[in-house]
């Protein structure tokens, strides 16, 4: 029989983050500080719409794009919050941010097109630029420049098979962000060497250091940027499964068929609720700030204390910190962690080759949790010197 896997898929990694919470869900007692989900649950008035709208019988199809009245909001919110102004057509409302970055680079990339990729960064990025047929051209970032994508490192990049750029800021799993300086320098060279944009904004309301940017507001910018943005991490609805992508109306166009072709459309009671979530949410989104920004600042002096180096994260909810002096992989450090303290982290090699030495830990859980799993951590870390078996998988 002829072979039944295609080869692109067959040769394509399973996410680092799976691999390892596989053998993590293996164990009992295990205290994660691994998930990047929010632990509040969806606020009140936002579940109450959800119901509200199951017990009309709003269970209907909406339209391929989206609900007009969602969509109308998503063009209201992102024009107040980050003064990037679009019509209807440019908006499509999508089954979580995922989608988003699938549909994307399917509609834009023809095979053998370069796609740019910051890493460390979100693990769908490289294999939906595979899928897709684009090729993936990985831009390393460091500690020094604060995990941030410099002109100069995107100048260094660029190819004339170059098309795309993703930018993943605030950054998943770094905590790194872009001022708007820095994001004007990258948009000149975006428009030099005419490229286009994939700006993964999800993790926007989560800035703790001035307000996000997004380089669609930038001067020439919108034209070439597709904005995406959801609802799972500053609404805390991730199982509702709802995101959105902004961008000019030709790209959005297409975007919506390949959607329409796969999907048909969004959970309809998820984007009623949403509706919601962008009128009335912005109250809710402050206090889970403040929150995550307490448990940031409590983390950073943790880390100081059990003299573990970490470059300070501003946004999304995510601590970077380096495990490089111990002589270990991060993954083997994340075993031992696991193996002798019943913790679990992500090793950073799971966000690209340039996270090998760092451990991505999640500060969405309690404090109660996070000073539990600090004090393990510290302990291990006091502990190391005496003789860790190191282990592989």
């Amino acid at each position: 029989m002829r072979e039944a896997i295609a080869r692109k898929v067959r040769e394509l990694p399973p996410s680092g983050i799976r691999k390892f919470f596989d053998i993590a869900s293996e164990r009992e007692g295990v205290l994660s500080l691994g998930v990047g989900e929010p632990d509040f649950d969806t606020p009140w008035h936002i579940r109450d719409e959800g119901i509200y709208t199951l017990e009309k019988g709003r269970t209907f199809y909406t339209s391929n794009a989206g609900l007009k009245e969602l969509r109308a909001e998503i063009c209201r919110y992102v024009g107040r919050k980050y003064h990037a102004e679009y019509q209807l057509d440019e908006v499509l409302v999508t089954v979580g941010g995922s989608e988003a970055i699938d549909l994307a680079m399917r509609v834009l990339l023809e095979p053998g097109d370069e796609v740019l990729i910051p890493q460390p960064s979100f693990v769908s990025y490289e294999p939906c630029a595979v899928l897709a047929g684009g090729v993936s051209r990985i831009i390393e970032l460091k500690e020094e420049n604060q995990f941030r994508l410099t002109k100069e490192e995107l100048l260094a990049h660029v190819t004339d098979q170059s098309k795309l750029l993703v930018l993943p800021f605030p950054n998943n799993p770094t905590g790194a962000v872009m001022t708007k300086e820095d994001l004007e320098e990258i948009a000149q060279v975006i428009q030099e060497k005419d490229l286009y944009v994939l700006s993964d904004e999800i993790y926007a309301e989560l800035t703790y250091e001035g307000t996000h940017v997004s380089i669609a507001s930038l001067p020439g910018m919108k034209e070439r940027t597709i904005l995406l943005n959801g609802f799972s991490k500053a609404f805390a609805m991730t199982g509702w499964r709802l995101g959105y992508a902004c961008g000019p109306k030709e790209i959005i166009e297409q975007m919506t068929k390949v959607h329409q072709f796969a999907i048909m459309c969004a959970p309809t009671n998820s984007q009623y609720a949403a509706v919601e979530a962008l009128r009335n949410g912005d109250d809710d989104v402050e206090e889970m700030r403040a929150a995550y920004n307490g448990r940031r600042r409590y983390l950073m002096h943790r880390f100081g204390e059990m003299g573990l180096p970490c470059f300070e994260p501003y946004g999304a909810f995510y601590a970077f910190p380096s495990v490089k002096k111990f002589g270990m992989t991060s993954e083997e450090f994340a075993l031992q962690l696991l193996e002798k303290e019943n913790v679990a982290v992500v090793p950073g090699s799971a966000f690209g080759r340039c996270g090998e030495g760092y451990l991505r830990i999640s500060y969405a859980y309690s404090l109660e949790d996070l000073k539990e799993a600090l004090a393990r951590l510290e302990h291990f870390v006091q502990t190391f010197g005496k003789g860790v078996k190191t282990c592989r998988i």
